[in-house]
């Protein structure tokens, strides 16, 4: 009789998105030092020094960008290289803090805060699409965020950090739907579709956010806002099941189900004006309710399995 000398079989492990990952904190860990390590020796560098050595980070870390660069395509377009997103990134970093360390050591701007973002913003948007960069774009998009922000909050707010304001309510939820509307028009357009889904999720956490910081900020007429929320909420219902999306499902559930125990939790005490017996019936609600939403999520994870 013949023996087979089997050898046992090797499975290959990917060690990609944790090589990815050490990157992106290696990138992260480089600039917070360097923050650091100006900060703790401003008196000694002095500060034209760490504007030129910042510049010469960033000029170099472009340069390298732009010198490497695949052509530019209106469809996703991969690296060259496995370091090309970190040393853009790095060259992002660097931009930001060069241009916020003029305004904060020269004041070049002046009281023009809203110029002070929204310059860095528009090279984020530029840099991300131009090199097709979904972590720049999330960049591009908070600064985008802070530019609306400012933009429309009174100094006299911003110095007395007074954010209890509904105008930012009412801002937060206009980018919302500008942010949704550039992920739709992102697939319309088949101009970097897969910026859809960035645009999408940062959308629809603002969208929430606001709804239901309007909820609590204008007590009066929170019911309105409470309509309006469950709207939203069956809208990603329909999002969710024709994406098949759990994801989704799990946002606007979580989300519905804040407004819905605030609702509840004001009728109780403010509406009934219940003493003792609120508090046994809010302590029923939360355990029913939490109870219920778990259900509902097991039940529609299957039933998006099913579909």
């Amino acid at each position: 009789m013949e023996k087979t000398n089997s050898q046992p079989s090797i499975k290959l492990f990917s060690l990609y998105w944790e090589i990815k990952t050490i990157l992106y904190l290696g990138t992260l860990l480089l600039s917070s030092g360097l923050a650091i390590l100006i900060y703790k020796n401003i008196d000694t560098i002095g500060h034209q020094i760490i504007l030129l050595f910042i510049a010469a980070i960033c000029i170099g870390s472009f340069s390298y960008c732009f010198k490497n660069k695949l052509p530019f395509k209106t469809s996703k377009v991969l690296p060259p290289n496995s370091f090309f997103d970190y040393i853009l990134l790095l060259g992002c970093f660097t931009l930001v803090t060069f241009i916020g360390y003029l305004q904060f050591q020269y004041d070049v701007f002046g009281n023009r805060y809203g110029l002070a973002t929204f310059l860095p913003m528009l090279l984020l948007f530029f840099t991300a699409y131009y090199f097709d960069h979904i972590g720049i774009l999330c960049m591009a998009i908070t600064a985008l965020a802070g530019w609306a922000g400012i933009a429309v909050t009174p100094l006299t707010i911003l110095q007395k950090n007074d954010f209890n304001s509904g105008s930012i309510i009412f801002t937060a939820f206009v980018l919302a739907l500008v942010l949704l509307a550039a992920g739709y028009f992102s697939v319309k357009r088949h101009v970097k579709n897969h910026f859809e889904f960035t645009y999408n999720n940062l959308g629809t956490h603002l969208l929430f956010i606001s709804t239901l910081a309007a909820m609590f900020h204008f007590e009066e007429i929170y019911l309105l806002f409470f309509l309006l929320l469950a709207g939203v909420s069956f809208f990603y219902y329909k999002i969710a099941l024709k994406k098949r999306s759990f994801y989704f499902l799990l946002v606007f559930s979580l989300y519905f189900y804040i407004g819905l125990s605030y609702t509840i939790i004001n009728l109780l005490f403010f509406e009934l004006n219940t003493d003792m017996s609120g508090i046994y019936l809010s302590c029923i609600y939360f355990i029913a309710s939490a109870i219920g939403l778990i259900m509902f999520l097991i039940s529609m994870n299957k039933k998006l399995k099913l579909l």
